[in-house]
């Protein structure tokens, strides 16, 4: 599979049975983008419990597939037919955790505890 350097979400689900020649059709078709070098398209079902990646690399195509046991991926709700995203949101969306939510942690809210400090309750 190796890295992609773009990554582009198909937003409306597809049937999981569509294989790479189809797949293909449907980001030139209903994407209207053309497949190049470097480039992954990620496509869902409805239930968005499986994702396919389809990527091209100049030796040829990877069809790849994912299915999570418990759990659905994230995925957009919106009108556009394509999203693109991150090496890092790709690389959290293909575990399944929630890429959508990943903007890091506020630190000045963090509270440091001195790890050595022994805190008694007047026993």
């Amino acid at each position: 599979m190796l890295s992609p350097e773009n990554v582009f979400l198909a937003v409306k689900p597809v049937d999981m049975r569509r294989g790479i020649d189809t797949l293909t059709q449907y980001v030139q078709d209903e994407l209207k983008s053309p497949w190049h070098d470097g480039a992954a398209f990620v496509f869902t079902n409805k239930s968005r419990s499986r994702i396919k990646v389809l990527r091209w690399d100049k030796h040829g195509v990877w069809l790849c597939i994912r299915r999570l046991h418990k759990g659905h991926f994230r995925w957009p709700r919106a009108n556009d037919t394509a999203w693109s995203l991150t090496q890092d949101e790709f690389n959290w969306l293909i575990t399944g955790i929630d890429w959508q939510q990943l903007n890091g942690h506020e630190l000045s809210k963090w509270v440091f505890r001195d790890p050595f400090t022994i805190v008694t309750s007047g026993l």
